[in-house]
């Protein structure tokens, strides 16, 4: 039998998740294809997945999505994930869901407690993924990029999501504090300053992470980790950023913190703060071409996107010792066949648990002997050639 990479997800269970009411499915090989008509549910097991690490997963949907919609099923039904794990640290169990209807957020359990942290789960599990809509990465908006980015640093600084939540927070009350004063209401100034200086010091921890990130990526890339995929340059848009570059962490804060103090009355007149991390966007350049990933083909877009993927995953072997999970959906889509059998020849070199979606199985001929090959059908997921069903999973 060929071993399981160091992180490695081997059954996962459903229970009115999506278009499945409930799924008991054993996955334990270190490449899993799932094939499938379209709108058979091939996506909804790998977003499944995504969400058993912290974040919106795959999809970025609302919790409230998330349920089973079957007949007579009520938006914001309860829903559960659980998956069990080999890790380096040793077996454990994750679980993720809601237990009333209409939650707004979801909660998790670890080895069946409630962890301490979100960053408690991203130090043991990570997951990064490619998606057919992220092949509009770079003609979507910033925050579509913004979000990319951060999943790269959160896999690599689990404490990276803190960071970020906790300047949104602040954020988020500075902001409501500006328009109670453009509304003719008394502004705490103490309270306001306090709030101004969490932004300055989260806010720069987070462009120092992404700007780290950044860097590690590009030294990877640079010396052709991405194998047959082209190298891209990348490169982050962000006032702090460019703060970070020219000097100091302390003196970053500072001025951002000055920043923000002079520009009150602007922000509130324009909703918020017209500079920050949040509105920082990530550039990439197709290094051999010296062009634009936005001005590129839609086929060199992908097998940029690829060679990040496979670099970050490089990367957290190196630092962590396991690579991160992989979630290719409908990868072979604007591929080549030439990257597209690169891509399967550098898949176990990564040491990294791969799963692969398709409708087309002869695509993936290729793959090595221990791939598991899965069939999904609406609402189920079988063996090759439709074998056994899945035994129970016990205990999540």
């Amino acid at each position: 039998m060929t071993p399981l990479p160091p992180l490695a997800l081997t059954r996962l269970t459903l229970t009115r998740f999506r278009s499945y009411q409930s799924l008991d499915l054993a996955t334990a090989a270190p490449v899993v294809v799932l094939t499938g008509e379209n709108g058979a549910g091939k996506t909804n097991l790998l977003e499944a997945i995504s969400l058993l690490v912290p974040g919106r997963g795959l999809r970025a949907a609302r919790i409230g999505e998330l349920g089973h919609r079957g007949p007579g099923d009520a938006a914001g039904a309860p829903w559960a994930v659980a998956g069990r794990f080999v890790t380096p640290l040793g077996p454990l169990v994750l679980g993720t869901g809601i237990e009333e209807a209409g939650a707004t957020r979801r909660s998790f359990r670890l080895d069946g407690a409630p962890p301490r942290t979100q960053a408690e789960i991203a130090a043991r599990v990570a997951a990064v993924w490619l998606t057919p809509q992220m092949d509009r990465l770079f003609q979507e908006g910033a925050g579509a990029r913004r979000r990319f980015l951060d999943r790269l640093v959160w896999a690599l600084e689990p404490a990276h999501a803190r960071e970020v939540a906790a300047y949104d927070t602040a954020m988020a009350e500075r902001n409501r504090l500006l328009a109670e004063g453009r509304a003719g209401g008394r502004v705490d100034q103490a309270w306001l300053a306090a709030l101004e200086d969490a932004m300055a010091r989260h806010g720069v921890a987070v462009a120092a992470a992404r700007r780290m990130l950044v860097a590690r990526l590009n030294a990877a890339l640079a010396d052709g980790i991405a194998g047959a995929f082209p190298a891209a340059v990348a490169g982050v848009d962000c006032t702090l950023d460019a703060a970070l570059a020219e000097g100091p962490a302390l003196a970053a804060e500072e001025g951002f913190r000055a920043a923000l103090a002079a520009g009150r009355g602007i922000d509130a007149a324009a909703g918020g703060a017209r500079q920050g991390p949040h509105r920082a966007d990530l550039l990439l350049t197709h290094a051999p071409k010296g062009l634009a990933a936005a001005l590129c083909s839609t086929g060199e877009q992908k097998a940029l996107l690829v060679g990040i993927v496979l670099a970050h995953a490089a990367l957290i072997a190196a630092a962590r010792g396991a690579a991160p999970i992989l979630l290719l959906d409908e990868v072979a889509a604007h591929l080549d066949a030439t990257r597209r059998e690169a891509l399967f020849a550098a898949l176990p070199g990564l040491s990294a648990q791969v799963f692969l979606t398709g409708t087309d199985r002869g695509v993936f001929a290729s793959l090595a002997p221990s791939t598991l090959w899965l069939s999904v059908r609406p609402g189920g997921a079988v063996g090759d050639a439709f074998g056994a069903a899945q035994g129970p999973l016990s205990g999540v």
